[in-house]
């Protein structure tokens, strides 16, 4: 197994701050400025290392300063680089918490364990993570909430979650929104 597997991404490079090299940083981390706090980060191919210290924000984005980086040009060739470290260092999970990268590439099943497509994306734009799947019949993507009601069952040693049925939730929106046009 390539050891890479075991690494997760923390943070990324979105841009640079002022002439002296520090970055901006998108931190993926639960207390975005426990982003230094997990000792030296690399980038994915694993073929450069980082030391880096938050030095403050701008905006929803940390500033950090790269030990050794002190000129915007090289910083600025850093910009979309991810910030990696492996699993190990990062805190353990509660019961019922996964990282994201955890759900990519799990088998999303029905209830009677029939393969229904691949979790590809897990993304949040506000309300919640929605868990992208590609599904099986048709090959497109739909969005499912990450919520118990939708998700009953992750299942990662396994590598599967279990999906309550879409199509059962539309056809009862579709009911819901029939008994109101009756009601009128």
């Amino acid at each position: 197994m390539d050891n890479r597997d075991n690494r997760i991404c923390i943070g990324a490079v979105v841009g640079v701050h002022g002439v002296r090299g520090e970055v901006k940083v998108k931190s993926f981390t639960e207390i975005p400025e426990d982003i230094d706090q997990y000792g030296i980060v690399e980038n994915e191919p694993g073929t450069r290392k980082f030391e880096i210290k938050v030095v403050g924000h701008s905006k929803e984005l940390l500033r950090v300063k790269i030990k050794g980086l002190d000129d915007r040009n090289e910083a600025l060739a850093l910009k979309g680089t991810g910030f990696y470290v492996d699993k190990s260092v990062l805190p353990e999970l509660e019961e019922e918490e996964f990282y994201h990268t955890d759900l990519i590439g799990l088998e999303a099943q029905d209830e009677a364990g029939n393969f229904l497509g691949e979790v590809i994306g897990v993304y949040n734009f506000g309300a919640g993570d929605m868990l992208d799947i590609k599904t099986s019949e048709t090959g497109k993507s739909e969005m499912v909430p990450f919520t118990k009601a939708y998700v009953p069952v992750v299942n990662i040693k396994d590598g599967y979650i279990i999906v309550s049925s879409l199509l059962e939730y539309a056809e009862e929106d579709e009911e819901d929104l029939g008994d109101e046009s009756d009601e009128g």
